[in-house]
């Protein structure tokens, strides 16, 4: 087996930056890998297609936009950063994310090894050399043992195809792609298509400016109610010595965060007891309602409907409009709740009794065309200013996928991917693809896991694995097909055991045409899988084969 070659010209002709290894994305994950492999004594780089840290939060900037990660858990542990930084609010919003980001950035001396503005388009493994040969759209090419595309779950953006998409003679964009310099939305005529966690935000901030605002709705948003709070300068509601405790817990929370399931069915207790935990849990005002709260919420129909029942009563109290009550609290539950991504909100529900606010059920009138002034539906058409896509992502596998990656006897990720929907080993390495692997990547805990929590647990397995083969003289390691396929079911497994398949939603892969139904990613919590990695580990990497004894 050759080594490959590049399309555009010979590869002797080229500048190469040959590489221990190079990570892609400058978010959580890729951020904690370069400081972890730096430490370590390898030669490593970043690479990030926009011109700063942070991830997700690099790029929305819309109005609204905020984690709904509660303070202290959203930040890395390491004390030389959480003992120097105070958060000005509980539920951060995206400057200040970014403020943090450009700090960590700071403490870790990043930037000296970071290139932005570079976007990666192609990685082909060179059987002969055990390497990468990694492309970037702006020509920089470099060679690396190891490919580490930690791209995150939300760096493919989905447009709509609607007919006419182009002729709209005002200002459209999506979200993610939000401008810089913020645009003058104030008394203007605003569409938000799409209602998930960023249209909810955007919508709820959009409507306090907008002289008229409509939201064109799929799918009801089974949101929670945030409790935001502004910190006075230095003086958050928890204590240094609490943030050190979060860090110690919180990869033992089943889903990266310092708490866990009550430890009980919804029916342990009698229908007093039961509600007096639901008010409990909403008071919160944070993620606890839905993943800290009863065991058999996610798994039994009948323990799920007495949440949306609670949700539904709570929400419907305040909305005035009958009709639009019954479109965003509707009385017959419309998927299980929680099996969709549940956002936190501040006054969503109650903008809609604004005179200026509107609601459209595109399942009743649907979307027709966009025309030069607005959006046609078959009821009507609405002329807007401004029209904003809140149409979210080709969520998990979108972000690897659209990188032209080619392993062993040059197959495609993307056409292995297509073919039945992610297969990986531990959601951290795909077969047929050595040295390559991904954080918060498919069958892994992602969207069920507290960002910083399994950045740093995946982050160190992965450069302990690197370690390991450096000792050892080993070239490559790959995961074998047998493996990934015993993942893949027990993935499966769980997801099916649990009632996420019964929604339609990213989650399983929906929403975009043409892609696998197939569980993105693991329920089965954050300790089972960083236990399951540390028995591959301490099993001499069961399930993984090497190659390339390197010569001593």
């Amino acid at each position: 087996m050759g080594s490959i070659t590049l399309d555009f010209q010979p590869a002797d002709s080229l500048d190469v930056e040959e590489l221990d290894a190079l990570v892609i994305g400058s978010g959580f994950g890729g951020v904690y890998q370069l400081k972890k492999l730096r430490d370590e004594g390898y030669n490593v780089k970043l690479v990030e297609s926009g011109t700063g840290y942070g991830g997700i939060w690099h790029w929305s900037r819309y109005p609204g936009a905020r984690v709904d990660s509660h303070a202290p858990h959203y930040q890395f542990s390491d004390p030389k950063l959480w003992q120097n930084w105070h958060w000005k609010q509980r539920f951060p919003d995206h400057n200040e994310l970014r403020a943090y980001f450009e700090f960590v950035a700071d403490k870790w001396d990043l930037r000296k090894d970071t290139y932005f503005n570079t976007h990666i388009t192609a990685a082909k493994w060179d059987e002969a050399e055990y390497k990468w040969i990694i492309t970037a759209s702006n020509g920089k090419v470099f060679k690396a043992t190891y490919f580490l595309p930690h791209c995150g779950l939300a760096a493919s953006r989905v447009f709509p195809n609607w007919k006419g998409l182009g002729s709209y003679k005002g200002t459209m964009f999506h979200s993610s792609y939000w401008p810089h310099e913020q645009p003058d939305l104030k008394g203007k005529k605003i569409a938000v298509v799409g209602t998930g966690s960023t249209g909810v935000q955007l919508s709820d901030a959009v409507s306090k400016e907008a002289g008229e605002l409509v939201v064109f709705q799929r799918t009801p948003a089974l949101a929670l109610h945030m409790r935001q709070e502004d910190y006075a300068e230095g003086k958050e509601s928890f204590t240094k010595a609490e943030v050190e405790k979060c860090f110690q817990t919180r990869a033992s929370g089943h889903f990266g965060f310092n708490f866990n399931f009550l430890g009980k069915g919804a029916f342990e207790g009698d229908e007093a007891e039961r509600q007096a935990t639901y008010e409990r849990l909403w008071k919160e005002g944070d993620f606890k309602y839905w993943l800290g709260s009863f065991d058999d919420t996610l798994f039994s129909m009948e323990s799920n409907h007495e949440a949306y029942k609670f949700w539904r009563e709570k929400t419907r109290a305040r909305i005035q409009d009958p009709r639009i009550q019954e479109l965003l609290a509707p009385e017959k539950q419309p998927y299980p709740f929680g099996c969709k991504r549940v956002p936190l909100e501040t006054s969503y529900y109650d903008m809609f009794n604004k005179p200026n606010v509107d609601l459209v059920d595109v399942n009743h009138t649907p979307i027709v065309e966009v025309t030069e002034k607005g959006i046609r539906t078959t009821e009507k058409e609405f002329e807007f200013d401004i029209i904003i896509l809140a149409t979210g992502f080709d969520a998990v596998t979108g972000s690897l996928t659209s990188i032209d990656i080619r392993g062993i006897g040059d197959v495609s990720l993307k056409d292995k991917f297509q073919q039945h929907g992610p297969a990986t080993y531990c959601g951290i390495a795909t077969a047929g693809f050595p040295n390559m692997f991904f954080i918060n990547g498919p069958q892994s805990p992602n969207a069920f896991c507290n960002g910083p929590t399994c950045a740093e647990l995946q982050g160190d397995w992965i450069a302990d694995t690197m370690n390991r083969l450096r000792d050892a003289g080993i070239s490559s390691i790959v995961a074998e097909e047998e493996s990934e396929k015993e993942w893949t079911d027990h993935v499966e497994a769980v997801a099916y055991s649990s009632l996420l398949p019964k929604a339609k939603s990213w989650y399983m892969g929906d929403g975009i045409p043409g892609k696998p139904r197939r569980s993105q990613m693991y329920l089965g919590g954050v300790p089972g899988y960083y236990s399951k990695l540390r028995s591959c580990a301490s099993e001499g990497y069961k399930g993984f084969h090497f190659q390339g004894l390197k010569a001593c």
